[in-house]
């Protein structure tokens, strides 16, 4: 009780504390104006870099996150899901092994997929010698009867998939792609182009696009077969395994290494998903995107110095005042990195909302799939706070060169 007592006794000593930081950010109006929308400026640029960043980095473990599966087989060659292949032996293979309850093929594989309004109005236009333009979607194809996928709107559907050349499609695509969400709806079913080959969309699904796809459909293995040619099955792009209850993942993945060939290699749920990011990383536009948030960074940094230095400079004689009177360096530094942080929070306030805007005109407008989330949120605000207390801390250099005697000769 007696220590509660004596932080109540320190608590209320500080808040009964003159503001002096406060008042001496406040004493000009136009220039704390002026500040906070400095650091507002550079949270805006750290948030709208750090939301692209996460819907490139969030978007390639779209497919990982969503597959039902307990390890995964893939190339040992392959920086990436969409870039491995390897033969469909692997999988009986993997299925003897001791653990092992079910192993099941996914291929996945680049598309170009046609609007099927300009798909109409080529077929109406006899004159247009030019095929209609197509966008890139990914393909996902699996058996129907062995699921691959956790999400509920594919598990329910797998029915539809079975009719020959039956598809479904991405709600969340961009519209590019056409109006089939739309067109589902009203009609029940729109046949398109994909691959050059006649496909019918007869549900739909929400995964969403990604940096590098307008958007995303799915098929049977068969169907997939039929469009891309039946000897393309023999090359698997993913193994899916499911584990039988009780088995050690981790030895299931030694008995496997062991067995199989070297130009295969067993991944966790998280290591796959890792892995994807680690490929997208060295990508420009991920380096782009780092760089482009430092730069927010060090911009934010520039502006807050700017704007405590001028401050401490035209208030040297008070703080020399202050020595004077006994205070030490560590209080007059605690002021300096008290206005900071003021600056770093009401800079933060109209830097979110001008963010959250930005994100949601991005969204709307350039269908980019990015979202202000908590994460991204508490990311930028400690980002705030650290680069306001780096450029106090720098500014705390000229407070302490002042010495009274020299301030008053």
């Amino acid at each position: 009780m007696k220590l509660i007592y004596l932080l109540f006794q320190k608590l209320n000593a500080y808040l009964r504390r003159t503001p002096v930081a406060w008042l001496q950010l406040s004493h000009q109006k136009v220039r704390l104006l002026v500040a906070i929308m400095g650091v507002a400026f550079s949270i805006i640029l750290i948030f709208t870099q750090l939301g692209l960043r996460a819907m490139l980095f969030d978007g390639v473990t779209l497919l990982p996150d969503n597959l039902n599966g307990d390890l995964y087989l893939i190339s040992n060659y392959a920086e990436s899901i969409e870039y491995s292949s390897f033969p469909s032996i692997y999988l009986y293979q993997a299925d003897a092994i001791e653990g092992v309850a079910d192993v099941r093929p996914l291929y996945v594989n680049r598309g170009d997929w046609v609007d099927p309004k300009l798909l109409e109005s080529s077929t109406q236009d006899k004159n247009n010698a030019e095929p209609p333009k197509s966008a890139d979607v990914q393909i996902l194809a699996f058996n129907p009867a062995k699921p691959v996928f956790k999400l509920p709107e594919i598990n329910q559907q797998l029915d539809l998939l079975s009719v020959p050349d039956g598809i479904l499609y991405d709600r969340l695509a961009k519209s590019e792609l056409g109006n089939i969400p739309q067109l589902v709806n009203s009609q029940g079913s729109v046949a398109s182009i994909l691959n050059n080959h006649r496909v019918t969309v007869f549900g739909l699904f929400s995964l969403s696009s990604t940096f590098d796809y307008k958007g995303v459909v799915a098929m049977s293995d068969w169907n997939y077969g039929q469009m891309e040619g039946m000897d393309t099955l023999a090359e698997v792009t993913l193994g899916v395994l499911s584990l039988e209850p009780g088995a050690n993942p981790q030895s299931v993945i030694k008995q496997i290494q062991a067995n199989l060939s070297k130009d295969i290699k067993v991944l966790t749920p998280a290591a796959l998903a890792q892995g994807e990011q680690d490929f997208v990383g060295t990508w420009p536009e991920g380096k782009i995107l780092n760089f482009g948030a430092a730069i927010g960074f060090i911009i934010g940094i520039v502006i807050v110095y700017q704007v405590i230095y001028t401050d401490v400079s035209e208030h040297l004689p008070e703080y020399a005042t202050l020595k004077a009177m006994g205070y030490k360096d560590r209080d007059l530094s605690l002021v300096v990195l008290q206005e900071s942080l003021i600056l770093a929070i009401m800079g933060f306030i109209p830097g979110y909302l001008a963010s959250y805007g930005i994100y949601y005109l991005m969204a709307k407008f350039i269908e980019f799939p990015v979202s202000m989330n908590l994460g991204i949120a508490l990311q930028v605000l400690l980002l705030n706070i650290l680069m306001c207390i780096l450029s106090g801390a720098i500014a705390i250099k000229k407070l302490r060169t002042a010495d009274p005697a020299d301030i008053f000769y």
